[in-house]
Order: structure tokens, then C-alpha cells, then sequence
């Protein structure tokens, strides 16, 4: 079986635990996954997470974090799918819900939140938002 979006499928897979209330799952491993999880660890949207390596491929177990039984973000969406990719420039970065949230974007400077785009003044693609 192909994946043809990696990372949609990955906010599923985290979705989709965080809904059945598991502490831990286990996503697919790539760089990209990997720095995106590094982002939702750093704003505080999962607990933890550790590269498994198992015999014939490697997957990223994540923690998830949950605040009073309930999970840490209520939505996290994919926007710029392969088919429909979404650019934006460095001064029209995505503000999600009024700061309270956070935009994944891929740069020139690497996979970095939104907020550390418009600081940079860096565009680029928005790959989703978690909030």
C-alpha cells in the first residue's frame, strides 16, 4: 500500500488516539513527521514522543498529552494537501485563532510554527494547523 499524503495521515492516526483516550501511538517515521512532532512537543500540544526501531522499518511513538481527561488540541488539520498546495507570502502568514493556535508551515528556514515565520518574515507552504 502507497501513501499518497503522509502527513494527513499522520494528524489522523494522532486524531484518531487522542479520541479513543490512548497515552501512546504509533505514527509512521520520515523526517518531516519527525520535526512536526518536534513542533507539537514544543507548543505543548503532545506529551512526548521517541523514534522505535523496529526489524525491517522504523515508526515515532507518541505520547499524547491530555489536560483533565481531555486531549491538549481539539482540531489538528491538514491545509495544503498534494493535490492542492497552499503558499503564502511572509507577510500573510495564517494567525490561527487569534494566536491561540498554531500554523505548521514548511520554509526556507525548515518545518517551523507560523509565529517564527512572520518573526523571520519568511512564506512558504502551510502544512496544517493545530489548535
Amino acid at each position: 500500500m502507497s501513501r499518497t499524503d503522509l502527513i494527513a495521515d499522520v494528524f489522523t492516526i494522532i486524531r484518531n488516539a487522542t479520541q479513543a483516550k490512548k497515552e501512546d501511538t504509533l505514527i509512521p517515521w520520515s523526517k518531516l513527521v519527525l520535526k512536526i512532532c518536534e513542533i507539537l512537543v514544543k507548543e505543548g500540544y503532545l506529551e512526548n514522543f521517541k523514534e522505535i526501531d523496529l526489524e525491517k522499518f522504523k515508526k515515532i511513538k507518541v505520547y499524547l498529552k491530555y489536560d483533565n481527561k481531555k486531549p491538549a488540541f481539539a482540531t489538528l488539520k491538514r491545509v495544503s494537501t498534494p493535490s492542492r498546495r497552499i503558499y503564502v507570502q511572509g507577510n500573510k502568514v495564517p494567525v490561527v485563532l487569534k494566536g491561540y493556535g498554531t500554523a505548521i508551515m514548511s520554509t526556507s528556514s525548515g518545518i517551523i510554527t507560523g509565529k517564527e515565520a512572520r518573526e523571520k518574515g519568511v512564506g512558504g507552504e502551510v502544512l496544517g494547523m493545530v489548535w
